[in-house]
């Protein structure tokens, strides 16, 4: 799993081939690695279907956080996570929610940019996708949106 190029699907392949492939959870962690891997080399179509396992094994009680790492790595790549609970954050990618979240809290763009070591201007140009994406029109209905209390 450390290895690195166009080799690096084997390792991947033969764990999941091996005896512990036939254990469900067991099989879903290097899935979900292989899917973070194979979206961070740009091959976001390729990561979904490694993804999508992880995320679905994960869905069982007593492994929420797997489960929301493998849907914020599918958010990521551009796919509805499928999150158990549907909701309007399911529509935002992993960048538009870290930005959203604070804007729902009462940060200002300023705020948000420099903890996230962006310009102000690309937060305000999140915002601009967020709000039809959540059919909110101003940021104080951002928090009902998502279903966040201002200033907590």
């Amino acid at each position: 799993m450390l290895t690195d190029g166009p080799e690096a699907d084997l390792p991947y392949q033969a764990a999941l081939s091996g005896p512990v492939g036939s254990w469900p959870l067991y099989r879903a962690r290097p899935q979900l690695h292989h899917g973070r891997r194979l979206r961070r080399r740009r091959r976001t179509q390729d990561s979904r279907a490694p993804l999508r396992a992880a995320r679905d094994t994960f869905g069982q009680p007593g492994s929420a956080p797997w489960a929301e790492s493998a849907r914020g790595e599918l958010r990521a790549a551009g796919e509805s996570s499928g999150s158990p609970t549907p909701g309007d954050r399911d529509e935002l990618t992993a960048q538009e929610l870290r930005i959203a979240v604070p804007t729902a809290h009462g940060l200002t763009n300023r705020q948000i940019a420099e903890r996230m070591f962006v310009s102000h201007r690309t937060v305000g140009s999140h915002l601009y996708r967020i709000f039809p994406k959540l059919g909110v029109t101003t940021r104080s209905q951002l928090s009902a949106a998502l279903h966040i209390v201002p200033g907590r």
